[in-house]
């Protein structure tokens, strides 16, 4: 049975079922999850737990299936916590997995808990994944995008008894709090309990928030393509500066763009040679948001603007690997910034996104 994340705290208000399966690659949500289930558990006796973290390809499963049918003297239920970090149990572990579920059933005096990270299509259509699901409640951690993040710390403060003023204000003072957490949804969680304990219960001013909270944001390649993608010009300048803070190579940001412009090139030459854009975007592998951001910019990007990117991708590499190119910055970063800025616009301008931001010299 699989439940949103958002389901489970109900759900467990109706009862337990003997095997729960978390898998997400949010460790806020994850932990929070996790411990809603072992509340739960502990307000219905389960008074003891094991935890067995599978790490190694020689990994013991014998010590998992025992576990589950031993009870020490002081206890009468147990919770059987499996953490799997991988995400690959091994030849081993998918059988002893299939086993654990399968003996779940009508087992009341052992809850399994089973943690995993992201799980690609393929993992959750293996035979131990299927048996979980199966047998069990399988709940998938979703992490809470950028265009989500202010109405989130919006309502965890209003779980401590804060807000933020109403209007334009208050959406200025939660974006200005969510550009300062972007992609680091622990450290939001903490900055959040942080102004709970600095400021009484109330209305929370822009001032406030900002003396207060620490720039802790995370930024990865992937979310900076989509940002760039969405036209969303400002988000581009703070993301490749945050990258090129943490140390991030500057051959991965290059690569990461260069491939979004020549996806963009490729489908619109199948387009141009007669196929349908869903058919088109099947094949090049393009999916999810980038997906929904390619069909919104790709009808009206013109061969000549894909060219001339593609042109100016191929520039930019070498400028990161040390080269010199006559109008183009001498710094790979600056470089970058340049070629991201330049298909940021084009994609704004298709959107109808607004003015343009100043190109980096």
């Amino acid at each position: 049975m699989q439940l949103a994340a958002a389901q489970l705290s109900q759900r467990l208000q109706k009862g337990l079922e003997p095997l729960y399966t978390l898998h997400g690659d949010e460790p806020l949500l994850i932990q929070e999850a996790a411990d809603a289930i072992r509340a739960a558990a502990r307000g219905r006796g389960y008074t003891e737990r094991t935890v067995h973290t599978v790490a190694g390809a020689h990994f013991d499963w014998s010590e998992v299936l025992a576990a589950g049918g031993s009870l020490s003297l002081f206890a009468d239920r147990q919770i059987v916590e499996i953490r799997i970090p991988s995400g690959k149990p091994g030849k081993e572990g998918s059988p002893a997995l299939q086993q654990i579920a399968e003996s779940a059933q009508g087992n009341d005096s052992t809850l399994t808990l089973v943690i995993l990270p992201r799980l690609d299509k393929m993992t959750r259509g293996g035979a131990w994944f299927t048996a979980l699901d199966s047998h069990g409640v399988t709940v998938q951690v979703e992490p809470v995008e950028r265009q989500a993040l202010p109405q989130w710390i919006a309502q965890r403060l209003a779980q401590q008894g804060q807000r933020v003023a109403s209007g334009d204000e208050g959406q200025r003072t939660l974006q200005f709090f969510a550009d300062r957490v972007e992609g680091n949804l622990l450290a939001a969680h903490q900055e959040i309990q942080k102004l709970g304990l600095l400021y009484p219960a109330g209305e929370l001013g822009f001032g406030q928030v900002e003396s207060a909270v620490l720039n802790v944001a995370r930024y990865d390649v992937f979310k900076l393509s989509e940002a760039v993608l969405a036209g969303q010009a400002g988000r581009v300048q703070r993301m490749l500066d945050g990258l090129k803070a943490e140390g991030e190579a500057e051959v991965l940001v290059h690569y990461t763009l260069a491939e979004d412009i020549r996806a963009l090139k490729r489908v619109k030459d199948a387009m141009a040679a007669g196929r349908p854009l869903p058919m088109a975007l099947r094949e090049q592998r393009v999916w999810g948001l980038k997906e929904r951001l390619f069909e919104r910019v790709l009808p009206r990007l013109t061969p000549t603007t894909l060219d001339n990117l593609l042109h100016s991708a191929h520039l930019v590499d070498g400028i990161v690997k040390g080269l010199k190119c006559p109008d183009w910055p001498a710094g790979g970063w600056q470089a970058l910034h340049r070629l991201a800025m330049q298909l940021c616009q084009e994609c704004a301008a298709q959107q109808g996104a607004g003015p343009r931001a100043k190109m980096p010299a």
